[in-house]
This record gives C-alpha cells, structure tokens and sequence, in this order.
C-alpha cells in the first residue's frame, strides 16, 4: 500500500515537472505581430513556459479582465483602458509602464490616389468618395484617437455617416485591403506591415492624445513567477525592443 501512494506521490510529481507553466498576455490587435514574434524568441529561451497571447481591441479585453478573464498581463494601446483596470481594482498603479508610442496615419488602398493635409482649411470630405474605416470612436482606442483629431481639424461633421467603428484596428486596416472603405485611419505600425494599403498622410501629435502603449502585471499576474519574468523581458531585453523597433514602434526610454 505505502508502495502505491509513493509510486503516484512520484508520477504526480512527474508529470507537474512536465508541464509547461502558462502565462496570458492580452494585448492590443496593433502588438500583433511584434509580440508575436517576441514571444516566439521568448519560448525559444525558456522552453518550460508557454505564452498565450491573447489579441484585440484595448476596451473588450479590459472588460474580459474586469469580468475574470484570466490574464497576467495587460498590453494596452492606451493609458484609459489601462486607468479602467487601476479603478476596477485589477491592478496596481505602480505596476503600470508607458513602453511604447505609435503613430496615427491616414491609409488608402494601393491603387487610389487620394490627396491629404492635415489642414482645417483642407476639404477631407470630398478628396474620397466611399467611407472611412477606424475603430469604434466611443472605446477602441485607434478610434478614440482618430475622433479627437477629427475634431481638433473640424473634419468630423462633414464625414458623418460615412465613418465605419470596427472592433478594432486590425479589422478597420482589413476593410481598406479589401476596398471597402477607401480610406482608413490606423496606427502606423499597422500600415507598414500591409502591402495593399499606402499612407497618404499623418495626423499632427498635437491633434489627439499622445499614443502610448502601457503594459502592466495583472494582480492575478504577480503571483506568478513566470508572468513577471516574461514581463521583464519585454520591458528590457534588447532583442524585444529591436522587433517593436522593426515594426515602427518608438521605444520609450
């Protein structure tokens, strides 16, 4: 008998030594693929740990969070919807690091020729015929962003009812690659990684909130060992900030 509970005391310790720890990481739709291919270096170097990266707009994945998704870590493309978790107790301001900066860019598909300025005085109305893709205006931020500087250029009346809220930025970039809506805006980083799409313009910084992209430990997320190693590799290792690099990301110091 006591032979028997050590043999499955033993397979039980086995097969937990086996077993890959886990850690999830929800990040914006724009992290796509830098994160992707941060991840794939990450698990290259530490082949007990798989990362599970989950992908979308900033809003739905704080609001999957605040429902009790499990998450360790939080890659926002805003400094709001990070703020929101602060609020709702999720997690802790001091855990909060502003690591990258982006850029807000008109887009068209390749075969138009669509004229921009970033100018008051420029008609942007009436330069393209069919709508103008961005994310959802009252949450996803790319949206949020786009709004403000709208606003700020006195272009947002004239465009109503042509404006197209998407999930989130990935989808906005996909409508313009298919020619469903003749122009877009997006994040730089977005557009560069499109061979379909060019960039007719971009919005002066001053016209909208500055872009930045904050990453943070989930309280569930400090308790794991693992998640705060992979957090620190993001935040420091050379190799990740050369791919945010690569992809157009500005680094913050």
């Amino acid at each position: 008998m006591i032979n028997k509970m050590l043999l499955a005391s033993g397979l039980i310790s086995f097969v937990s030594f086996g077993h890959a720890e886990t850690v999830k990481v929800y990040a914006a739709a724009s992290l796509t693929n830098a994160l992707t291919d941060i991840v794939q270096i990450y698990e290259k170097q530490h082949p007990q740990t798989d990362i599970i990266p989950v992908f979308g707009a900033s809003s739905a994945l704080a609001k999957q969070i605040e429902a009790g998704a499990k998450s360790d870590i939080f890659f926002s493309a805003d400094v709001d919807w990070m703020n929101y978790l602060v609020q709702k107790q999720m997690i802790y301001a001091q855990q909060i690091r502003p690591l990258l900066s982006n850029q807000l860019v008109v887009i068209s598909p390749e075969t138009l020729n669509i004229s921009f300025k970033a100018q008051p005085n420029f008609n942007f109305a009436q330069v393209f015929k069919g709508r103008l893709c961005t994310g959802q205006m009252e949450s996803v931020p790319v949206g949020k962003y786009a709004k403000q500087s709208l606003i700020k250029l006195n272009w947002l009346d004239n465009l109503k009812g042509r404006i197209v809220g998407t999930d989130d930025v990935r989808s906005a970039l996909a409508f313009v690659e298919r020619g469903e809506c003749e122009v877009g805006i997006v994040y730089k980083t977005d557009a560069l990684i499109s061979q379909k799409v060019k960039i007719i313009g971009t919005f002066p910084q001053n016209s909208h909130h500055p872009i930045i992209y904050p990453m943070a430990l989930t309280k569930q997320g400090e308790k794991n060992a693992d998640a705060q190693q992979f957090n620190q590799f993001v935040h420091r290792n050379p190799l990740a900030k050369a791919i945010f690099v690569k992809y157009g990301f500005v680094v913050n110091p």
